[in-house]
């Protein structure tokens, strides 16, 4: 299967083998590997084989296996790191805190205290302002 790709990319340069990684897995479509910025011990990351930076642009079944892959890496982290959670993480442009514009989802353990700052407090929102994006949403739709 041929995949697009973009030579200046550092995860289609893993792909291809041109960088090293501590690989976990790989199958047609995707692969896993270690993150080798980690914020915490079994920091991994599930990537499309192919350069699509992100969400809205890569097609849905590659999509669908890069989560499949995620799923896999996440629940081999909970048997054998037996983390206090995990997160799974992915992230679409600068604004979002996306690094590297190449479709990717973070699995990522969690610790008590690890200082990790993924997590928000709900905080009761507009009814009025909700119904107004669902409204634009749904019309998209």
């Amino acid at each position: 299967m041929s995949h697009p790709t973009d030579p200046s990319c550092i995860f289609c340069k893993i792909v291809a083998g041109q960088v090293p990684s501590f690989k976990l897995m790989e199958d047609e479509a995707t692969v896993a590997f270690m993150d080798i910025n980690p914020v915490n011990p079994g920091h991994a990351l599930a990537v499309a084989k192919g350069h699509w930076p992100t969400v809205d642009v890569v097609p849905p079944e590659v999509l669908a296996a890069v989560a499949k892959t995620a799923q896999r890496i996440a629940k081999a982290a909970m048997k054998e790191l037996k983390p206090a959670g995990v997160n799974l993480v992915q992230a679409n442009g600068e604004g979002a805190g996306q690094s590297v514009p190449h479709l990717h989802i973070h699995i990522m353990p969690r610790r008590p205290g690890d200082d990790v700052s993924l997590n928000w407090e709900p905080k009761p929102g507009d009814m009025a302002g909700i119904k107004a994006v669902y409204e634009k949403l749904k019309a998209a739709l």
